[in-house]
């Protein structure tokens, strides 16, 4: 299998399921391998199988961002040999109210979205370093990120940190020849969007709102793979110049009033 990801091999934290399937499906469909790390074990061997099955070259490690960063680039160069590109996808939300959301909750948010991913990027990044041929780094942020809403503040300060921490390290590894990017969509498809077995999308408030209002200009939430595109561009071998930035995906919701 050819494609502008040839020869690479990939690391996809929250890979079981919604962006994180997307990104390891179309990283492979690329001509990457792929090493999908994610808690949901059955969900996790399920989406590696498939990619197998369609031809790619993908792996499972069943581990937690908060704690197993080390354990996911070896299982990585275990597996394939090498690790050239981390995908930061692992993340939470739960709605939490401000007043009353006790710091341990507060603290669940910021440990995956943000501890997790300075865990995995410092592993990685250190495997790449010794490597000596530089690699990628793409974290999954959110146009929650730079938007305030309610019961939201543990998730947009985490992935308003995260921003910030690509910025970061996009300057202090671009020596390495690493480049560190981030994607944030708007609203997307996914299992994270379902409550109580409904998609916030399919609600009538959201309908009225973002779609017949035209408050997201395109009219619909995103699908996983439309967010995927993007990640495998900065992952990939076509993405020479590009580092410290956010690409936005959220269907002209940010470009609006």
């Amino acid at each position: 299998m050819s494609g502008v990801c040839t020869g690479k091999v990939a690391l996809v934290t929250g890979g079981a399921s919604g962006i994180g399937r997307a990104t390891a499906v179309a990283l492979a469909r690329e001509g990457a391998a792929v090493m999908i790390a994610d808690l949901q074990r059955s969900a996790g061997a399920a989406a590696a199988a498939a990619i197998s099955a369609g031809g790619g070259r993908a792996g499972f490690v069943e581990a937690d961002v908060t704690r197993d960063a080390e354990r996911m680039v070896a299982a990585s160069l275990e597996r394939f040999g090498r690790l050239d590109i981390l995908v930061n996808n692992a993340g939470v939300f739960y709605p939490a109210n401000f007043l009353t959301t006790p710091f341990s909750a507060w603290m669940r948010a910021v440990e995956v979205i943000y501890h997790g991913a300075f865990h995995c990027a410092q592993a990685a990044a250190r495997e790449m370093v010794r490597r000596g041929e530089g690699g990628r780094i793409v974290n999954i942020s959110s146009v929650n990120a730079f938007l305030g809403a309610p019961q939201s503040s543990h998730y947009n300060s985490a992935k308003g940190a995260l921003d910030q921490l690509t910025r970061c390290l996009a300057v202090e590894l671009a020596p390495q020849g690493i480049l560190v990017n981030g994607v944030a969509p708007g609203f997307v498809e996914t299992p994270m969007a379902i409550v109580d077995g409904v998609s916030e999308h399919e609600t009538p408030d959201f309908q009225a709102f973002y779609v017949e209002r035209r408050r997201i200009p395109l009219a619909r939430p995103a699908q996983p793979e439309e967010i995927a595109e993007a990640v495998v561009f900065l992952a990939s071998a076509r993405c020479t110049y590009i580092t410290g930035h956010t690409i936005v995906v959220d269907g002209g919701l940010t470009a609006t009033f």
